[in-house]
């Protein structure tokens, strides 16, 4: 008994089996079409949501006194100057100093304690290794205002300097928790036999710390910096309590810009917050995609 096999169609699309392929009709790139359509409307619907903010900032930056008034919170300037943007600079700049001298060291350090826990932790594990790092963690979960009071009679008796000195200090402290979680679950996706092998080699915890591990801790060396960066330089409440106006980091300059003066100048004002706003928005931009992929690289394991 013999089985009729069909054959394909003259001019028939055939798969690499030689069964002939279904084409997709036209409805579909049409619902296709259409479906990224509507994603590409939402997705410009949301970026100019958040731009209005920006827009609001950027056009009362540029207007003079009289013209800086919510009801022409709208209105592009009558009379354009750059006066609001140089009194803001005036006031701000040695403010904008000192957060930078506060907030490199802060995510240096917090960064490099961050990994050396974390590398513990997920590595070189010990007895207790998991209620360590989950005592660790409880600091995450710590709301700042329970403890300022108690914080700041420490910060008295250790008698370290009010202003920059007292903030990376407590920048780095408050800072261990989040980049000790971040860097044990990078470590954690790391192959152990990599371990093993600096170990056979005789590598103890530092030597194979320093030489195997952090040259391929690049990424979460980026995401913990930009967290860290971000995080010390928009602080306020750490500022007002441990500093002042004159020694104090941008956040409490923009706030007695801000509020400084009997008559508010909102172009200042505006000018002010672009201008603080600047070197965050400049760490994101160049180093953006950077940090996206840090967290995906240690989002495997955790």
């Amino acid at each position: 008994m013999t089985t009729a096999t069909t054959e394909p169609a003259a001019g028939a699309p055939t798969g690499t089996s030689g069964r002939p392929v279904e084409l997709r009709p036209d409805g579909g790139k049409e619902r296709f079409g259409v479906a990224r359509s509507v994603r590409y409307l939402g997705l410009l619907l949301f970026v100019v949501i958040v731009m209005i903010p920006v827009y609001v900032l950027f056009v009362t930056s540029f207007k003079g006194a009289g013209d800086a008034a919510p009801s022409r919170a709208w209105s592009l300037p009558q009379t354009w100057t750059l006066d609001n943007w140089q009194t803001a600079w005036t006031s701000l700049s040695p403010a904008i100093l000192r957060s930078l001298q506060m907030v490199i060291p802060a995510a240096a350090i917090s960064a490099m304690l961050g990994s050396l826990n974390g590398f513990v932790l997920a590595r070189w594990t010990f007895k207790g290794a998991n209620l360590v790092f989950t005592l660790i963690l409880f600091g995450m979960f710590i709301p700042y205002q329970a403890v300022m009071i108690p914080l700041t009679q420490l910060v008295l008796d250790l008698g370290v300097p009010s202003g920059i000195p007292t903030l990376i200090l407590l920048h780095v402290v408050y800072g261990i928790p989040i980049t000790t979680l971040i860097f044990r679950n990078y470590y954690l996706t790391l192959p152990h036999e990599l371990i093993e092998a600096a170990r056979v080699d005789g590598a103890g915890m530092l030597r194979t710390y320093w030489s195997v591990v952090l040259p391929i801790s690049i990424p979460s060396f980026v995401v913990v910096l930009i967290w860290q960066f971000t995080n010390a330089w928009n602080d306020f409440l750490f500022a007002v309590f441990f500093s002042s106006s004159g020694n104090g980091p941008v956040t409490v300059a923009l706030n007695n810009l801000a509020n400084g003066a009997l008559l508010q100048n909102y172009g200042v004002s505006m000018a002010g917050a672009l201008f603080a706003s600047l070197p965050t928005l400049v760490v994101y931009i160049i180093l953006g995609k950077y940090f996206v992929g840090g967290l995906m690289s240690g989002s495997v394991k955790g």
